[in-house]
């Protein structure tokens, strides 16, 4: 197996998020101290399995809070632990499962005040425990890997010891991949991890993360259970004979649809680390029968028959509502 389990707070720091059932994850209860409890709870869990990773965003509400909460009351020292972040995007939601028409949950700026701002408040919160510092769905479009000012920020935190990554999703994954590994400073690559969205339905960032790991980049794979679309809690017609490949392969296994879909990722010899983005322990617990998975060359081929166009996959996506 070639990468190892890590967590995602996205579903934990806030009250509403996009994955599958996350009201039913969090109770319906969304008082800050219920929250931060659950999480602690979940984090507990994913520490007692081995979990060494942990990956927070400045848009994730109060991921880092909480997760900084968690590490001074476990005293859990910096050494123990690696801990990743983001920057790009501002929680808008007010700490609301629904906002309002017309208002966003979130919201992208790759500028340099925006860097800057959220650094700082990062750093504050994780202090010596902060390892990874991400820009968070760097695009293209976004122009975030030409903005000179921004690189250079980026180029001295990594000067003081901060390793600098990017996360990545959409269609266009592996050209932005690509930009990123054309980026040095004094011959040196400003990035040394990479997050996509890979899982088995939309593998189109194969080969631009092979070049990146070849290249000695961390990938980091994010979604790899498609936001709740790969786990029995989708019921949507489209999606029955896929369940119905993943059923039987769970059923060969002793395992779970989560878990052969996990299995996936994790034997992806480019990979590194697949985020669980599991809210509830039962979920963590189940998404870890994927390393008891026995992988192989049939499992893998019955697979790759339900991989989905891009332009599928992330329209699917972006109709996921927020619960």
């Amino acid at each position: 197996m070639a990468a190892k389990f890590g967590l995602g707070l996205a579903a934990l720091g806030r009250p509403g998020y996009i994955n599958l059932g996350h009201a039913e994850d969090l109770g319906a209860n969304y008082a800050i101290g219920a929250m931060r409890k659950h999480a602690h709870g979940v984090l507990d869990a994913a520490w007692e399995l081995g979990i060494r990773y942990f990956d927070a965003a400045r848009s994730y509400g109060r991921s880092e809070e909480f997760l900084a909460n968690w590490i001074d009351e476990r005293q859990i020292p910096a050494s123990d632990v690696e801990i990743g972040s983001k920057w790009g995007y501002t929680y808008t939601a007010a700490w609301k499962v629904q906002t309002p028409e017309g208002v966003a949950h979130e919201i992208k700026r790759h500028e340099l005040k925006v860097l800057q701002s959220q650094f700082q408040s990062s750093s504050t919160l994780l202090n010596q425990h902060l390892d990874l510092y991400q820009i968070h769905s760097a695009t293209l479009e976004s122009g975030v890997l030409e903005n000179e000012e921004v690189l250079l920020c980026l180029e001295g935190l990594r000067k003081s010891g901060i390793r600098i990554g990017l996360t990545v999703s959409g269609i266009e994954q592996s050209e932005t991949i690509d930009r990123a590994l054309s980026i040095r400073f004094q011959d040196k690559l400003l990035f040394s991890s990479v997050q996509a969205t890979w899982n088995v339905l939309e593998t189109s960032a194969t080969e631009s993360l092979k070049r990146a790991s070849a290249a000695g980049l961390s990938v980091i794979i994010k979604e790899a259970l498609a936001n709740g679309r790969l786990t029995t809690r989708n019921d949507s017609p489209t999606f029955a004979a896929c369940r119905a490949v993943l059923e039987g392969i769970a059923k060969e296994n002793d395992s779970t649809v989560d878990a052969i879909s996990l299995a996936a990722a994790l034997n992806q010899e480019w990979a590194t680390t697949v985020l669980s983005g599991a809210a509830s322990v039962d979920h963590l617990r189940s998404n870890f029968k994927a390393l008891a998975v026995n992988w192989n060359q049939g499992i893998e081929s019955r697979l790759a028959e339900l991989v989905q166009t891009p332009d599928e996959y992330w329209n699917q996506r972006a109709e996921l509502a927020w619960n």
